[in-house]
């Protein structure tokens, strides 16, 4: 996927983050930072066609309309049995949309795999979804030895992805919830430690009842928008 066709529309597609918290992505000062996303259209769960990568920032990626609680579906687990993301409850969820073809994607498992571990006894855990054909996700999954748990999807987790308002899929992205259910921020693009330990701590402070849901949801973008002015160039 490091076609110099990429790199040249690249800056249609770099979004760093996207997150609810009662206001819209600064997506317009995001957008020429961060090549870590990539678009894939509604329906197709294959890479992108060369004329997707010539669409703006604004027609390829809308700013998502993040539902409050963890909307409810299922997808074939890695066995082929269909799984309830509800099957998940009672704990945090870091619900990482992916697909074997992206390079940002692959780049994220390691500190997937790693947070997983580091955040289990604190009663988070991993779920990935893989929009991607079976065949391609098992033989993937295995090669790269992936331990947390893999929902399996075309289609069907498309429309898991457009029930958390993301209608045109960017991958990755990763949706953060609590241990309610309540979705407490979405983000768009590679996932990296210092962004996802802001946000598994604000999660952390609204299990143990330290904060509210819209003051975990502010400290979030607030903290996210310090970390992206702290970024080289």
């Amino acid at each position: 996927m490091n076609s110099p066709l990429l790199r040249a529309a690249g800056a249609a597609l770099l979004v760093a983050f996207g997150i609810w918290a009662g206001i819209k992505v600064h997506s317009a000062r995001i957008a020429a930072s961060n090549p870590t996303v990539l678009a894939v259209p509604a329906g197709e769960a294959s890479p992108p066609n060369p004329s997707d990568l010539a669409s703006s920032v604004e027609d390829t990626i809308p700013v998502p309309k993040i539902p409050d609680r963890l909307p409810q579906f299922s997808l074939a687990d890695s066995t082929g049995k269909p799984t309830a993301i509800t099957s998940f409850g009672g704990k945090s969820l870091m619900i990482n949309f992916w697909a074997t073809w992206c390079a940002p994607c692959r780049s994220e498992i390691p500190l997937l795999e790693a947070l997983n571990t580091e955040w289990a006894g604190r009663g988070m855990g991993v779920v990935g979804i893989a929009v991607d054909h079976r065949d391609k996700v098992l033989e993937f999954a295995q090669r790269f030895k992936i331990g947390y748990p893999l929902l399996i999807g075309e289609q069907d987790a498309l429309d898991a992805a457009a029930a958390f308002g993301v209608g045109s899929p960017v991958f990755p992205f990763t949706v953060f919830t609590d241990r309610r259910g309540a979705v407490v921020a979405l983000f768009i693009g590679e996932l990296h430690r210092p962004q996802a330990e802001l946000i598994l701590s604000q999660v952390q402070a609204l299990n143990e009842d330290r904060v509210d849901l819209p003051a975990a949801r502010r400290a979030i973008t607030q903290g996210l928008h310090s970390l992206q002015q702290k970024r080289p160039g």
